[in-house]
């Protein structure tokens, strides 16, 4: 059993947010007052993004959140950015998706895992796709151009533009046409 000190933890905010507070937030954008924004500064909103209710979008000073013009985001959808996030045009991300950047080492039994060091990884989402309900995308991942992840799948390498993906973990199906 490990008897390692707790680390000192302290606030991240409170998730409430002005549109002034963005790095940008563009032209035609949305976001609905239950939605937690988290470091805003380090999120910019292209034009015409929408973020649904009860939205967690969690931006980092070393790991900015990006998302592209038209791009709708589903309600309860989590958006970690500790390692970078960038979410291209016209992209739809559909209920309950997480999107993680960040993920802890494994340091030996003598350390909870919780207090392993963190390591970061960047997530880019491709223009034109769509992340099904309650899909899961894990650190490093690159998701191509028109892909279609299935619901409930849970991402942990890439995968290639225009594809169509499932599982968990998720593998390719099919191209689209």
């Amino acid at each position: 059993m490990s008897t390692s000190p707790a680390r000192a933890r302290t606030s991240h905010g409170d998730g409430r947010w002005t549109t002034a507070a963005f790095a940008r937030f563009g032209a035609g954008s949305f976001v609905e007052a239950t939605a937690l924004v988290f470091r805003p500064e380090h999120i910019s909103l292209g034009d015409g993004v929408y973020l649904a209710h009860h939205v967690i979008a969690k931006a980092y000073p070393d790991g900015a959140l990006e998302i592209g013009d038209g791009t709708w985001v589903g309600e309860q959808t989590y958006l970690n950015s500790a390692g970078g996030l960038r979410i291209g045009r016209n992209v739809g991300i559909g209920i309950g998706v997480r999107v993680i950047t960040s993920s802890h080492t494994e340091q030996g039994r003598d350390v909870p895992i919780l207090h392993s060091a963190l390591r970061y990884a960047a997530v880019e989402i491709g223009d034109d796709s769509d992340l099904g309900v309650s899909s899961t995308i894990l650190p490093g991942v690159r998701i191509g151009r028109g892909v279609q992840v299935a619901a409930g799948a849970v991402v942990a390498h890439d995968l290639p533009d225009h594809c169509v993906a499932a599982g968990v973990p998720a593998r390719v199906l099919r191209t689209r046409p």
